[in-house]
C-alpha cells in the first residue's frame, strides 16, 4: 500500500501549511472504532463511521473499509446483484482489482489505485466482482467504499459514471515532505481533485511519515472526518491518539492537523489515513439497505419500483 506513490514527495506541488495565528483549529470531538463484519459473498468489511452520529456524518450516510485481506486461491469474493437509489457510491481501490456492471450498461474494472464514482440517482442495478484471474490466483485485496447522499433535488437525477484513474489523482505534498496527498475529489489549497460531485466535498488519502505532521486548511462550511486505514498516530492539536480502523471526528474551525507515530508497526510504513470533508444537506435521511430517500414513503415506492424491475433488469451476460 498504496499503489498510487513518488519516490520523492518534494517533487510535487506543496500544500501550505495554515498560518496558527489566523486560522482556527478543529479540536477532535470524538474518536471511534470501527465494528468488523462481513459484506455481500463473504469479504470482510469495517463499518468506518458505525459508531459516529449521523449529525455529523452529513452528508456522508457510511463507508466500509475492504479487507486488507491476502486471499488465497479460491478465496476472492464479490457482491451478487443489488439494487441502488437516492445517492452515490464512491469506491476507492488501494491493492487488488474489482470489477462493476450494472443494469444500464456501466461499469468497468477499477485497480491499483484507481476510483470509481457511481451516481445511483434514480435507480439501478449493480454487481461487484473480483476478476476470474484473481479468483483463480489470490491476492491482496483492498479498498473502500464510501456513500454520499444526494439532495432530495438531485435524488432521481439519471445515473452516471465517473472512472477515476490513479493516474489522474491530484498528487501533492505538505512543505518539508513528510506526507503524500492524493486528492480523489473536491480542493486542498487551491488544488483541484479529478472526481467531480453534486454535493461539495473534499476526499483526500494521505500517506504521512513515521513522525510527520500534516496541517491542512479546510473549508470552515465543511464537516470534517479523518479514517486510519493503516499505521497509527494522533489527530488534532490535543494529539488524540487513533489508528488503523478507528475514526476521528473534528469540531468547527478551518484547519485539521493529523501526526504519525515516531514508529510504525512492521507492516506499515507509514500512516495512511483518508480525509474526508462535506457541506452537510441538512434534510430528513431514510435509509434502508441500498436505498437512501427523504421519507418512508420515498423507501416504500423504491422497493416497489425495484420489485416491479422499473431499477432495471440483470443483463444476459450478467453473472
Amino acid at each position: 500500500m498504496p499503489a498510487v506513490t513518488v519516490d520523492n514527495p518534494l517533487t510535487l506541488p506543496r500544500v501550505t501549511t495554515p498560518d496558527a495565528a489566523v486560522t482556527s483549529a478543529r479540536p477532535v470531538l470524538t474518536v471511534a472504532t470501527a465494528p468488523e463484519g462481513f459484506e455481500g459473498e463473504g469479504f470482510p468489511v469495517r463499518r468506518a463511521f458505525a459508531k459516529i452520529n449521523q449529525k455529523y456524518l452529513d452528508p456522508f450516510i457510511m463507508m466500509d473499509q475492504m479487507g486488507e485481506v491476502d486471499y488465497a486461491a479460491g478465496e476472492p469474493k464479490g457482491t451478487p446483484w443489488h439494487p441502488h437509489r437516492g445517492f452515490e457510491t464512491v469506491t476507492y481501490i488501494i491493492d487488488g482489482t474489482f470489477i462493476h456492471q450494472d443494469s444500464h450498461g456501466g461499469g468497468g474494472t477499477i485497480t491499483d489505485g484507481d476510483t470509481q464514482w457511481m451516481t445511483a440517482g434514480s435507480g439501478l442495478l449493480h454487481i461487484e466482482s473480483p476478476p476470474e484471474s484473481l479468483v483463480m490466483s489470490g491476492g491482496l485485496f483492498h479498498g473502500l467504499q464510501l456513500w454520499v447522499n444526494l439532495p432530495a433535488s438531485d435524488k432521481m437525477i439519471a445515473p452516471k459514471y465517473q472512472d477515476i484513474r490513479g493516474g489522474n489523482v491530484k498528487l501533492l505534498s505538505t512543505e518539508d515532505g513528510g506526507a503524500l496527498l492524493r486528492v480523489i475529489a473536491g480542493e486542498l489549497d487551491g488544488h483541484q481533485g479529478p472526481g467531480t460531485t453534486f454535493t461539495p466535498i473534499t476526499m483526500i488519502h494521505a500517506s504521512i511519515s513515521p513522525g510527520a505532521r500534516i496541517t491542512l486548511p479546510w473549508r470552515s462550511d465543511f464537516n470534517a472526518l479523518a479514517y486510519g486505514l493503516a499505521g497509527s498516530g494522533s489527530a488534532g492539536a490535543e494529539r488524540r491518539p487513533f489508528h488503523r480502523g478507528q475514526a476521528v471526528v473534528f469540531g468547527d474551525g478551518d484547519s485539521i492537523t493529523i501526526r504519525a507515530d515516531e514508529k510504525q508497526d512492521s507492516r506499515d510504513n507509514n500512516f495512511e489515513v483518508v480525509l474526508l470533508g462535506g457541506l452537510p444537506i441538512r434534510e430528513p435521511v431514510a435509509h434502508y439497505g441500498p436505498f437512501v430517500m427523504n421519507s418512508h414513503r420515498e423507501l416504500q415506492q423504491a422497493m416497489e419500483d425495484f420489485q416491479a424491475g422499473r431499477l432495471g433488469t440483470i443483463p444476459a451476460s450478467g453473472h
